[in-house]
């Protein structure tokens, strides 16, 4: 049973590999994720508010120290609050590629395709395989309009290609208007992969204190349907590898993924509650629901439920939206 399948240019023995999580800070968890069956491996986040600091003193143009920036700047994390500084990261990276034999892609979040991502280039020169970019941006100025932030974020992606020999998967948000168009400008700016899709963590507020509060949850399968319908929409229509992130909870998700169009499958809060050996339950469920199927190659069964071959994929869609609207009975 052939499960092996092709991402950023690495031929990967099966699509299931480590998502960016706490699990990449320590080399024997690393460890850990690769002995446990992962295919490939996201390192954490780098954050630009960490790489413009360590060079300028700054958070976004404002003093980080400036007394009237103070309470602006406070919902930020400290200097100190960070797991690694930059210059660690760079380190942090080299030490794991000389530990583990898959993969290693390192991850760079921001808001702004501005200066910071120079540090891009240290993060190749420190050996990483590929760079995964996540420009997270919640736009809260109303004069922002969104062709402006879409111009934005396929730039960094073309700048990024001009100076980077290794490959750059970008992972970003559904909340565009019209995602599909922005896939496409990340195809022509060089992507080499689309990641499906970041997680926001929403503030609850708390009604009690008159306070906004913030939680961490592990995502479910109740988030995938966004990610199946996207996947399905975009396989066979872009270039770039696309990839499933959030969702994935149990292996009927990731075979899922792959019928929709994946070419991998992100996995994090499936690996931090039932472990990194997870990958092979993962692995082994697809290959026995492939043999059960008669599928010899993961390449056979990829895309199959995708929207490919559908004439106008909006229509069939816009469809599907009011039929499911008729069907309920109550």
């Amino acid at each position: 049973m052939d499960t092996a399948t092709s991402f950023l240019g690495f031929r990967l023995p099966h699509p299931f590999i480590a998502g960016a999580s706490p699990l990449g800070f320590h080399l024997d968890t690393i460890k850990r994720l690769e002995d446990g069956g992962c295919a490939a491996l996201v390192l954490p986040s780098l954050f630009e508010e960490q790489i413009t600091f360590a060079r300028t003193g700054h958070i976004h143009q404002r003093d980080a120290l400036g007394a009237e920036w103070a309470a602006w700047l406070a919902p930020f994390p400290g200097a100190d609050d960070y797991a690694l500084t930059p210059d660690d990261y760079a380190a942090h990276i080299a030490r794991v590629k000389q530990s583990v034999a898959v993969p290693v892609i390192a991850s760079l979040n921001g808001s702004t395709g501005q200066s910071w991502l120079t540090f891009a280039r240290i993060v190749e020169q420190a050996g990483a395989d590929a760079l995964e970019l996540n420009l997270y941006q919640v736009v809260t100025d109303l004069s922002v309009q969104g062709n402006a932030v879409e111009h934005e974020l396929a730039g960094a992606v073309r700048e990024l290609k001009r100076v980077l020999k290794i490959p750059i998967a970008v992972k970003v948000s559904p909340f565009f208007a019209a995602f599909g168009n922005v896939a496409r400008q990340l195809d022509r700016a060089g992507a080499d992969a689309i990641v499906l899709f970041n997680r926001f963590y929403q503030p609850d507020i708390d009604t009690a204190t008159l306070k906004a509060t913030l939680r961490v949850e592990l995502s479910s399968s109740a988030e995938l349907l966004v990610r199946l319908r996207w996947l399905a929409i975009l396989h066979g229509r872009v270039r770039p590898n696309l990839v499933v992130t959030g969702g994935i909870a149990a292996p009927d998700d990731g075979i899922k993924a792959l019928l929709a169009g994946a070419d991998t499958v992100q996995m994090v809060s499936a690996i931090l509650t039932q472990g990194p050996g997870y990958f092979t339950v993962m692995r082994e469920a697809l290959e026995r629901w492939m043999e059960h199927h008669r599928f010899n190659r993961l390449t056979e069964m990829r895309g199959l439920l995708s929207l490919k071959q559908v004439v106008d994929p909006g229509a069939f869609e816009r469809a599907n939206y009011i039929r499911t609207l008729q069907s309920w009975g109550g």
